[in-house]
């Protein structure tokens, strides 16, 4: 055995073939030694021992085994390793060898095959630390990195100690799972051992605090380190750029080059995304300058793809496009960095002409990220015919079982109101994560299905799957939309639970929220809570206080908003111009108009303008409304005399609003509301034979009206009702309260106001057509269901007619109780026979 061990590693193996003879070794035996013997084998000659060690019937040495399991190793050649696997398990040679179990669960790792190897090495009675430190950094590269932490838990449970070697793999696991309390448990066992200060060790703590989010602890594991290397360096500028904290990096690398380290190319690539982020223009110059300089720029491809991403983010599209034209051999990285600069730069048709280049010329470089930008690219060209295509085509390749391909699909469909094709799709991912059900609730909400929002919210709950900032701002907007109070409350419930409510975001939506549900005094002390506030959340209170008929709250917040050093913008304007139309400040509205366009210099919109006209057309300066519309700057489009002839209706003008309505005919209506409007307007004046020719003009050009509906939320459950609805379950009561109320308020003095009815009818036919309108049925049922002190809240999709506020306001004694209806233009808060609307709206 010694000479055949000799022969086994010997430079010359025929040298020993007497030897073989004199010990009586086969001929099959002689030729697997001397196929072994060379340092390193070819594929074919390490086939061919396999084969002859499992013909042999000799016993085979340990060496051989050894030899024949690390050539597999080292060419990956995982068939043939199993087959020496079974060999050896059928010799019973890991019993009489243990070490070979070993050498087998490093063949399976060097094959990627982690869980082979992980079943052989739950058979070794007491693996080697370099084995535990294997298998922790497979799957600590791999994954799933769970199984790294396990292992390593595993391994301090069986008495042995980790090494310098151990930690840094089992830290990337914690990085990578985000697991901060593993992490900080695993940092004071390296400090218990006094391995915390080794180089390896501390990068891959401040990567693990980075990654983690805690940058405090990142900086202090850092200020430790005596002596830096450039990966340390790289880390903190990775973990400053990965946080957007792009005065740090620049910050940090100007000290690591006084501190005598040269940064390299992945410094470089570390740096470029906060940079970009920043639109720091002329430092991402800069850094291109010294890439060139350090030769950094030459053929490297990461480097390249960095400062093409940064000039796209920084918007110079130009300087992008002609890195990404010196780039000899594109990845995938590179190709989607241009067509997602592109798309970031709102160009849309040329990023989808760069991806079908890309399905042209490389598509083996297309990813997922390539697909997302492309879908978004579609999603904002309303191209869904498109969309479809590449739906088909992921279908076809395989892409959508990729789940930010699925979710960016998802928010394509969503995005061009195609929400039945989403909820379809929705159905069908087996895997959705948070990003899935986000996308899908912000899409059921901007098409207007607040309702299916909710319930997929209550599903996503029931699935397990933990709701993030975002899942949050889309359903806030849904309680808002249905008025739903109770739901809005309970989720503001559960964000505070989750941690959430320290997100300006999801702020801004609660104050939105309780605002369209009626309770602006929850809004502002959410807004008053707020540690932190953006322009988004002055404009959201302010526009709350202005919708509820609070236009003198809505100035204050203004000056408060000023004091605070916040400079307001169009959006903050058109917050308090619309807060002034609807209190009747006419003269504050004029002024803040002046100082939005000669203080600050914001060139008006024409939404500026349309609430201007709505503010002299409502304080009955119609003349001085129709002055200020010719005397604008383009061509007054349909919305802007649509907002006078409002005003006419409200101020029962029919000689101005018979012009404006051949203004606005001549234009094209953009919908049904003009023509109801002009048509309520020769009611109002009796001229019933103009008001049936504008309705017959309505159906010629296919306008139909909107139904009025009507909501109300009797404890936690939404009841909608429409005008002449006997759906409901419990018509009958409802109906009968509803004449009871009518013979009440009767008696206080109520005369239906039947200008506000549509038709030439009779007088009795008026009445009976105004009694029954979704408001009142509404107001009925909460009346039968509500308890004697409780007010009542109704929302209606449409703008409350003036026969209905007179009757809401007597409702509101008889009944003895507050009444709050949210219609399609403001807020009405009927209390003790009032509005506090003072009859305009």
């Amino acid at each position: 055995m010694v000479q055949l061990k000799s022969f086994l590693f010997h430079p010359r193996p025929y040298v020993f073939c007497g030897f073989n003879v004199f010990l009586g070794i086969n001929a099959r035996a002689r030729t697997i030694s001397l196929t072994l013997s060379y340092s390193s084998p070819s594929i074919l000659l390490v086939k061919e021992a396999i084969k002859q060690v499992q013909l042999t019937k000799s016993v085979v040495s340990d060496d051989i085994y050894f030899r024949l399991v690390e050539a597999c190793s080292q060419w990956r050649l995982i068939n043939e390793g199993k087959k020496i696997h079974q060999l050896i398990v059928r010799n019973n040679a890991h019993i009489k060898y243990p070490f070979l179990l070993e050498m087998l669960s490093l063949m399976y790792l060097s094959c990627g095959a982690t869980d082979l190897a992980h079943r052989v090495f739950d058979e070794i009675l007491k693996p080697s630390i370099f084995l535990w430190n294997a298998m922790i950094r497979a799957y600590s590269w791999k994954g799933p990195f769970d199984r790294a932490v396990n292992l390593y838990y595993s391994l301090i449970g069986s008495g042995n100690l980790p090494n310098k070697y151990t930690f840094p793999f089992v830290l990337k696991a914690c990085s990578g799972l985000l697991a901060l309390d593993e992490g900080l448990e695993i940092h004071n066992h390296a400090k218990s051992m006094r391995l915390d200060c080794d180089i390896f060790i501390s990068t891959s703590l401040i990567d693990m605090y980075m990654k983690c989010g805690h940058v405090q602890e990142a900086c202090k594991v850092f200020a430790h380190i005596n002596r830096r290397d450039v990966v340390a360096w790289n880390a903190m500028v990775a973990g400053f750029s990965l946080h957007g904290l792009y005065g740090d990096a620049i910050g940090l690398l100007m000290e690591m080059q006084s501190g005598g380290t040269n940064p390299n190319s992945s410094t470089v690539v570390s740096l470029l995304p906060v940079v970009g982020q920043a639109k720091a223009f002329r430092h991402g110059k800069s850094i291109h300058c010294f890439c060139l300089r350090k030769f950094f720029y030459k053929d490297d491809v990461q480097v390249k793809t960095a400062l093409l991403d940064m000039y796209a983010k920084c918007g110079y599209l130009g300087y992008a496009q002609t890195i990404f034209n010196s780039v000899n051999l594109k990845n995938e990285v590179t190709w989607s960095s241009m067509i997602g600069g592109y798309v970031q730069c709102d160009k849309m048709v040329e990023a989808l002409t760069l991806f079908d280049l890309l399905m042209f010329k490389e598509c083996s470089s297309l990813s997922s990220t390539s697909f997302a930008c492309a879908l978004r690219a579609c999603a904002s060209l309303n191209d869904l015919n498109r969309g479809k295509k590449m739906h088909g085509y992921l279908f076809k390749s395989g892409f959508l079982s990729d789940i930010t391909v699925a979710n960016s699909l998802l928010s394509m469909y969503a995005k061009v109101c195609s929400i039945s094709d989403a909820v379809r799709f929705f159905d069908e991912i087996n895997l959705k994560d948070t990003v899935s059900y986000s996308a899908i609730i912000s899409g059921c909400v901007q098409n207007g299905c607040s309702e299916e929002a909710l319930a997929i919210f209550r599903m996503m709950q029931l699935s397990w799957v933990i709701p993030d900032a975002a899942t949050m701002v889309g359903v806030l907007p849904a309680c808002s939309h249905l008025a739903a109070l109770r739901h809005g409350s309970c989720t503001h419930a559960y964000i505070i639970a989750s941690g959430l409510v320290i997100d300006v975001s999801i702020c801004n939506a609660l104050i939105d929220m309780y605002a369209k549900c009626g309770k602006i005094d929850l809004s502002r002390k959410v807004f008053d809570r707020m540690g932190k506030r953006d322009i988004v959340s002055w404009n959201a209170i302010i526009s709350g206080y202005g919708i509820h008929g609070l236009g003198n709250e809505a100035l204050s917040l203004y000056t408060a908003m000023q004091v605070e050093g916040l400079k307001p913008d169009d959006i903050t304007f058109i917050c308090l111009l619309s807060a002034c139309s609807h209190s009747g400040l006419v003269v504050e509205g004029r002024h803040l108009f002046h100082l939005m366009t000669q203080v600050y210099h914001i060139s008006p919109r024409i939404e500026h303008y349309i609430c201007i006209v709505d503010l002299l057309g409502r304080g009955g300066l119609l003349a001085e409304a129709n002055d200020f519309i010719c005397r604008l700057p383009f061509d007054p489009d349909v919305r802007i005399w649509g907002a006078l002839l409002a005003a006419c209706r409200i101020h029962k003008n029919a000689e101005l609003g018979d012009e404006i309505a051949r203004i606005i005919q001549s234009l094209g209506p953009e919908g049904t509301g003009n023509f109801v409007l002009m048509s309520n307007i020769y009611s109002v004046a009796g001229r019933y034979l103009e008001a049936a020719q504008v309705r017959n003009l309505q159906k010629e050009k296919g306008f139909k009206k909107s139904p009025g509906c009507s909501w109300v939320e009797i404890h936690g459950k939404i009841h909608a009702f429409i005008g002449g609805d006997r759906s409901h379950p419990e018509c009958f009561k409802i109906y009968e309260k509803l004449e009871d109320l009518f013979v009440e308020i009767r008696q206080l003095g109520y005369k239906a106001d039947t200008s506000f009815t549509m038709h030439d009818l009779e007088e009795e036919e008026k009445e009976h057509a105004l009694v029954y309108h979704s408001e009142k049925l509404a107001i009925a049922f909460a009346v039968l269901s509500l308890g004697c002190n409780q007010s009542i809240f109704v929302t209606k999709n449409l703008r409350i007619c003036g026969d209905c506020h007179t009757t809401i306001k007597l409702i509101t004694l008889v009944a003895k109780r507050s009444i709050t209806v949210r219609d399609l233009s403001r807020f009405h808060h009927f209390k003790e026979g009032t509005c506090n609307c003072g009859d305009f709206w």
